[in-house]
Formats: structure tokens, C-alpha cells, sequence
């Protein structure tokens, strides 16, 4: 069997774009998709598009958001 230190060198001794697939691979084996919850959160993300281009939400830069979070943190 191959030890840790020898499949890392090996790992890190691939061509980028295989290094790239190895790492989406181990980032979906720690968390597996969800595909239901994905297909929401892509419906979700369309609808709010929608309402933003349809000026029926007022948006909040993020300068602003973060401002008032902090002052929130800060009581």
C-alpha cells in the first residue's frame, strides 16, 4: 500500500487540470450533493434575479450590510 507522504507527492506532481478533478472529486466525496436542495437553491437564486430586474425588492450594497452587522456584533 502507498503511504500518505507518497500519494501526496504523487498528487501534487499531476498536471493542473487532473489536480483540479482530483479536488473537486475529494471536496464532493466530504460533502455529497444534494441534488434536490441544489436544483431549489438555483430555482431560488432565479426567482431573485427576476425580482431585482423587476425593481420589486430594493437591494443593499454589501459595504452597507456588512456595516450594520458589525454594529450589530458591536452592542
Amino acid at each position: 500500500m502507498i503511504s500518505k507522504d507518497e500519494l501526496i507527492s504523487e498528487a501534487v506532481s499531476l498536471p493542473v487540470e487532473i489536480r483540479l478533478q482530483l479536488v473537486e472529486k475529494l471536496l464532493q466525496s466530504l460533502n455529497p450533493s444534494h441534488k434536490d436542495i441544489e436544483e431549489l437553491w438555483a430555482i431560488e437564486a432565479e426567482n431573485r434575479v427576476a425580482q431585482i430586474e423587476k425593481e420589486e425588492v430594493k437591494t443593499v450594497p454589501g459595504d452597507e450590510v456588512f456595516e450594520r452587522l458589525l454594529k450589530r456584533l458591536k452592542r
